[in-house]
């Protein structure tokens, strides 16, 4: 009797102590799956809100923000506010977050202990055995590991949040670029009333043998080129509403959004930036997320290096009974020998790895110095050819069409002088519009360089893939 009361309290004990272990090993998930990075990014860097729709409820407070924000003529910043609301192809990069977080969950938690049974019997002798066991190893490389999954669920907000700016910058630029191609259609269209009024003028004039055949020509041909203009200008407008259509994730009535009839105007000063640099390195998410990488994937280093020669450890409690004996209990150890696979090989892939990352990093760090710069001396050409137009050549252009009309009505010129005059300065306004249209491009595109990502950055899945492939090798 007393040695089944040993037997249930050693049974007590043991199990005491495994629903310890399991609740230890209940790792849960955060309440906003690590959004709350991305979101802080959007507001602080954009002034703009993000929303991750994982529910018919978000759906529909999305749809219905969307569909007020449409009500009025857009703007560049109603434009990137619908894109961080309903970008589909945002929202799909929203899910990695959830992925690296079920990695990292999932790393914080136990791993299962085994139970054996077994059963023999000869001569109407039966043997029982009956075995618990639980991965050591597992258990002393899980801080690690968790850790590890730790800093990748880091790198992929930093990667999302970059993600997002850049849905950011591309809805701006194609806002500016919708809006000037529009614009220029606007001008175009009076570019053509003055080449078809002139074209039907040279064909009365001919007709009543006032005006050469020759010159006749050069009138219908240039109406000829003009229509052709046209058309591809009002093409290339469409593609530009269209591109923005697309990055704002819209579609049926929807896509009859208003653009304003033009550009804004240009900023009285350009931004003066200093320590661009310093900037860029400090605040830009790649150049943060490939450090973050090599950070993790040296801590993965020493994880391989401490589990490379002791592949599985176990440790298992045995209980045995033979029918008309006592009970046996103890305990088992086993422990794969490293005859064929001494772990060098992982230990030598992970050094190569973080060698990579280190270097990786390097190469985003130069790039970001160097594109800073180089977008930023694009902004300010940008910005001293937008104001060279608008202060210089439109206002030079128009005192002369002035001139003119004022020596057409002295009868000094033709109509035709007056009105390829007017076909000029409709042509130079167009080109101001052009000018103004790349400054708000270069605008956009300095931004990002500043504090988001390289257009040749890594991608979502570039970097992140490598450290958890050397978290899995560290398990195995």
């Amino acid at each position: 009797m007393t040695e089944q009361l040993q037997h249930w309290a050693r049974w007590r004990t043991l199990t005491c102590a495994l629903f310890a272990l399991f609740l230890a090993g209940c790792a849960s998930f955060s309440e906003d799956g690590g959004f709350g990075t991305v979101q802080s990014v959007a507001r602080e860097r954009l002034d703009k809100e993000t929303k991750w729709v994982k529910s018919e409820q978000d759906a529909n407070a999305v749809r219905q923000r969307v569909k007020q924000m449409l009500a009025a003529p857009l703007t560049a910043d109603s434009a990137v506010q619908i894109a961080l609301l309903n970008n589909r192809s945002l929202q799909a990069t929203y899910a990695e977050l959830g992925i690296a977080e079920a990695d990292l969950v999932q790393a914080g938690r136990l791993p299962n202990p085994g139970f054996v049974f077994e059963r023999l019997s000869r001569g109407g002798v039966v043997d029982i055995e009956r075995t618990f066991f639980i991965d050591i190893v597992g258990l002393i490389t899980m801080p690690v590991r968790t850790d590890l999954e730790r800093r990748r669920f880091a790198i992929v907000q930093q990667r999302v949040a970059a993600e997002l700016l850049q849905i950011a910058a591309d809805t701006r630029r194609a806002y500016y670029r919708g809006v000037a191609a529009r614009e220029s259609v606007k001008y175009m269209e009076q570019v053509k009333l003055a080449a078809e009024a002139s074209a039907e003028l040279a064909h009365r004039m001919a007709a009543a043998g006032n005006f050469s055949r020759l010159e006749q020509t050069r009138e219908q041909l240039f109406y000829a080129e003009v229509t052709g203009q046209l058309a591809r200008v009002k093409q290339i407008a469409l593609a530009q509403r269209e591109h923005l259509t697309r990055l704002m994730g819209l579609w049926g009535e929807d896509i009859a959004f208003r653009l304003p009839e033009r550009l804004p105007s240009l900023p009285k000063a350009p931004l003066a930036i200093s320590d661009l640099e310093a900037q860029a390195l400090t605040q830009r998410l790649d150049v943060q997320a490939a450090m973050k990488e090599a950070e993790g994937i040296a801590a993965s280093l020493g994880l391989v290096k401490a589990t490379g020669f002791i592949n599985v450890l176990e440790v298992g409690y045995r209980r045995n009974s033979t029918s008309g004996e006592g009970r046996q209990t103890g305990y088992e150890i086993a422990l794969h020998l490293p005859i064929f696979d001494w772990g060098d090989a992982r230990v030598a892939r992970t050094e190569y790895t973080y060698m990579q990352a280190v270097n990786r990093a390097a190469d985003i760090a130069v790039r970001a110095r160097s594109e800073v710069r180089e977008t930023y001396a694009g902004y300010r050409t940008a910005h001293d050819l937008a104001k060279h137009y608008r202060d210089e050549i439109v206002p030079l252009r128009k005192r002369i069409s002035e001139e003119n009309l004022l020596r057409y009505n002295g009868m000094l010129i033709g109509i035709f002088e007056l009105l390829a005059d007017a076909r000029q300065q409709v042509a130079s306004v167009n080109v101001s519009i052009e000018a103004l249209r790349d400054f708000w491009v270069a605008d956009a595109t300095l931004q990002l360089a500043l504090t988001g990502k390289s257009p040749g950055a890594m991608t979502l899945s570039g970097g992140s893939g490598a450290m958890a492939a050397d978290a899995g090798a560290a398990e195995h």
